[in-house]
């Protein structure tokens, strides 16, 4: 108990002093971090809303009788109210802001996919072209989170669009069903690489976790999703039969693919996926997996993007703005301080006891896959290419996190639980939130 509370209390003064510094440095200084509320992204402003009594009752709900129906609950049981459960959470957590402002304009403004959406007439036009609009101050350039990802993500919408689900509201939608599943995924991936028990114990975590004032809504909440449904189908391939495996690879394959052409960043699940077949201490699904992600490579490819030029524009349009100024020296380390505020205090209260040499030598199917997640955050800060909004950035990464607590004494659970949920109610209502 004392090494978690020190952990935490770490967590903390980081935290603290990442808030504290913006305010004691200059003014000019102040206004190059480009976030009024560093270290996250977002304005100043106390309010409640209608999802504040919701959001306060499903809190104390899950600290109270969390880990004791997590325990008893049958297994699919648990996957259906865990992934229910966020859902209602992460809505709640947007009502605060308000039906448009916390959830239906949020992916309308002129810097999001939205609004980029209508322009899109012909789709083999705009993949082909995708490249030639990335660089900004031209005619036609992408809007600002359009030109920083591949092809992918902008499709996603496109293609919601052409289905007749129209607006805001229904990407909004797409994103907190799709972003809150992926607690059902790294409660699959727990079952299969470590146990029943550990999953069972991380199931409240994951359904309390602060990262839904993000979720809610954030395209990122999507991209979450998809890669994590990667990290488990390859975990069931690894360690079910040859033949359905050799399926469940390849779709997998299919989904790390598909990653990678919604989030340049997501090149770095490549680490997740090692974590999984040393864990499962099977190589059966890494072929199968292999082609289905060349697959998709190969269908981008021979629609005219090729992967590697997006990226190397997109670093060249990514100094064009305002992370030239966006010091490196302060968000080098505030980043760390966002996905604390994203994951909770449990996480590193959990860390010390999850990232063990013992574990890591046994093969842990948890260190694994939350030492895997911890590796890719590190590799993406040090790139200095994700300097500020990290606590919706690196919701693939972080998700991950959140099974770390799973952990923690039974006896201290639901204390752990509370300090979640409030940490979540404190951000969500002194903080309006950009994403």
């Amino acid at each position: 108990m004392r090494r978690d509370l020190i952990a935490a209390a770490l967590a903390a003064l980081l935290v603290a002093a990442a808030f504290l510094v913006p305010h004691l440095a200059s003014a000019d200084w102040r206004k190059s971090l480009y976030a009024a509320t560093a270290p996250i992204f977002g304005s100043w402003l106390p309010h409640v809303g209608w999802g504040t009594v919701p959001a306060i009752v499903i809190a104390a709900v899950v600290a109270l009788a969390g880990p004791r129906i997590a325990a008893r609950l049958r297994w699919r049981g648990l996957l259906a109210v865990t992934w229910a459960t966020s859902v209602a959470w992460t809505m709640a957590l947007a009502m605060v802001d308000g039906w448009q402002r916390g959830f239906a304009d949020r992916l309308t403004t002129r810097d999001e996919y939205l609004h980029e959406v209508p322009g899109v007439t012909d789709i083999p036009a705009m993949v082909r072209g995708f490249s030639g609009r990335i660089l900004d101050f031209q005619p036609h350039s992408w809007t600002t989170h359009v030109s920083g990802h591949p092809p992918g993500a902008l499709l996603v919408f496109v293609w919601l669009d052409r289905i007749g689900l129209h607006g805001g509201a229904w990407a909004g939608g797409l994103c907190v069903l799709v972003g809150t599943s992926a607690t059902v995924a790294v409660l699959i991936a727990l079952r299969r690489l470590s146990s029943e028990r550990v999953a069972r114990a991380a199931a409240p975590f994951l359904a309390l976790a602060p990262a839904a004032i993000w979720i809610a809504v954030s395209a990122d909440a999507f991209f979450a999703g998809v890669a994590a449904w990667a990290v488990a189908l390859l975990s069931l391939a690894a360690t079910m039969r040859a033949r359905r495996g050799l399926v469940v690879g390849f779709s997998s394959g299919v989904l790390f693919g598909f990653s990678i052409y919604l989030n340049y960043g997501l090149v770095l699940l490549g680490v997740f996926a090692l974590a999984v077949l040393i864990g499962a201490r099977s190589w059966r699904p890494l072929v199968p997996a292999v082609i289905g992600a060349f697959a998709v490579a190969a269908a981008f490819t021979a629609a005219g993007f090729w992967w590697f030029d997006g990226y190397h524009l997109v670093v060249q349009r990514y100094y064009q703005g305002i992370a030239s100024q966006r010091p490196f020296d302060y968000w080098g380390w505030a980043n760390l301080a966002a996905v604390v505020c994203a994951t909770g205090l449990a996480v590193p209260a959990a860390l010390p006891r999850v990232l063990t040499w013992r574990a890591l030598r046994a093969w842990e199917g948890l260190t694994l896959l939350v030492g895997s997640a911890v590796c890719c955050i590190l590799a993406a800060d040090l790139s200095a290419l994700s300097k500020a909004e990290t606590e919706r950035i690196w919701l693939p990464f972080t998700i991950w996190l959140m099974a770390a607590p799973a952990l923690l004494p039974l006896r201290h659970r639901r204390a752990w639980l509370a300090i979640q949920g409030l940490g979540a109610l404190v951000l969500v209502h002194l903080i309006l939130t950009n994403w």
